[in-house]
């Protein structure tokens, strides 16, 4: 990353250089441009009271030609009268020269014009004279590809003295502008680290956030797999215990069959907690996408009802629907896994004699769901982790009814994944009540 942002820098740097060194070529050629026109107008004014028989004097056109200067007379009709680098008798009329055209129009004018003879440029100054010819003064320049050529040299050692001098500075502002970065990344909880830049606090706060949610996630993983491991130890040792027994003839008869009995009740637990485990794995994945479908909510909760008649039965337990038909854009396995899981655990924790009472509605533009049991409760320090995988309040009541403690863990999955509100209303000894709003449905 650091050289990449050095890279950038110095081609910045470099670039900035050549602009600069070009844009300052053409300003100083303009002000040179400038100063030359303010000389030779100062030289017109100066020389304008001179007579022609001076400047014809053979030490004066020398020496005028040394300091690259040229002097013109020029009548008023254009014909050239004296001229102090030609002979005004082989020269062309002037008339139509635009530094003399504008001398004549408002009393004086300025051009600049190659030279062939030269090769250089030649700026003139015209001033019209008050018997009405013009008197030109003109100054052989360089151009500016010239002095840029001669200053090449110049340029490219300042040019890469600069570059340098960037390079440098860039490496060091990049090492102090990425130090907190740095020190953020090799101390993630270092809550006690000072904000150099304010402007990036938001961004080091996200990226704690995140690494904190990670270390949590990672957490809870791990204690996952500690849990499922030890979930899935209880019932595979009484399996493999049971069955040693009866394949070493240590069990006959009304013993067998009892040890048969386990085997089975163990069985069903594991193939239950494996069952869930799978289910949970599949809820886990992020990208995962389930088909939705229009589902009647009151008609699936009817049948999740009648299938676990049953098994109520076997503890007295009443169950009964209420409510009106609600249909909700939904995914019909998933909500009747929902049902099923918060249904069973109605049955499960409920008291001998109890009832299980399960409405659908419509409220506040969407639909409710509500399974309500009059079982043992929950205790209010208990009520917010009981979603959590594995965790029960009632570790033995639990294992003896068959629970594998996942079931409220798939159900809020579920939720999560419709977008819906659940929330949990309990009391010890008056039985709990599971609500789950959804937001989106058509009524039937």
């Amino acid at each position: 990353m650091k050289k990449k942002i050095n890279i950038h820098f110095i081609t910045v740097s470099a670039f900035a250089v050549l602009i600069t060194a070009f844009a300052s070529m053409l300003l100083f050629y303009g002000i040179f441009q400038d100063q030359v026109f303010d000389d030779i107008r100062a030289y017109a004014h100066v020389i304008q009271p001179l007579d022609k028989q001076f400047w014809e004097q053979e030490h004066n056109r020398l020496r005028l030609e040394e300091d690259g200067l040229r002097i013109t007379m020029i009548a008023e009709d254009g014909t050239v009268e004296y001229d102090s680098c030609m002979d005004e008798g082989h020269m062309d009329n002037h008339s139509r020269r635009p530094e003399i055209q504008k001398a004549l129009e408002k009393g004086e004018g300025t051009a600049i014009r190659w030279s062939d003879t030269s090769s250089l440029h030649t700026l003139y100054y015209a001033q019209r004279l008050p018997n009405g010819a013009v008197l030109r003064v003109g100054k052989e320049s360089q151009n500016i590809a010239q002095i840029l050529k001669h200053m090449t040299e110049l340029v490219v050692v300042l040019s890469l003295v600069i570059v340098l001098l960037c390079a440098y500075l860039s490496h060091f502002l990049t090492r102090r502008i990425l130090s907190p970065i740095e020190k953020l990344a090799s101390d993630l909880d270092g809550s006690n680290q000072e904000t150099i830049y304010e402007e990036i606090e938001p961004f080091i706060q996200m990226i704690r956030q995140q690494h904190i949610d990670i270390l949590n996630h990672a957490k809870m993983r791990q204690e996952f797999t500690a849990n499922v491991s030890h979930e899935l130890k209880t019932p595979l040792t009484a399996i493999s215990g049971y069955a040693e027994l009866i394949a070493n003839g240590m069990a006959k008869g009304e013993d067998a069959r009892r040890f048969a009995s386990e085997i089975h009740v163990s069985s069903d637990r594991l193939l239950s907690l494996i069952n869930d485990i799978i289910k949970l794995a599949e809820l886990d994945e992020a990208e995962q996408e389930f088909d939705l479908e229009q589902v009647e909510l009151y008609q699936l909760a009817q049948g999740c009802l009648d299938m676990m008649d049953i098994e109520a039965a076997k503890q007295g337990i009443l169950l009964q629907i209420a409510g009106e038909p609600c249909t909700i854009l939904a995914n019909r396995a998933l909500i009747d896994e929902l049902l099923y899981n918060l249904c069973s655990n109605a049955i499960r924790y409920n008291n001998q004699g109890g009832s299980v009472t399960v409405t659908t509605a419509h409220k506040n533009g969407g639909v409710i769901l509500s399974v309500k049991d009059t079982g043992i409760g929950i205790p209010k320090e208990h009520q917010e982790r009981v979603f959590e995988r594995f965790y029960r309040v009632d570790k033995s009541r639990s294992k003896q009814s068959g629970g594998t403690g996942l079931g409220l863990a798939i159900v809020k999955h579920i939720v999560a994944q419709h977008h819906a509100e659940m929330n949990l209303e309990s009391e010890p000894g008056r039985g709990t009540k599971v609500e789950i709003f959804f937001h989106r449905y058509e009524c039937s």
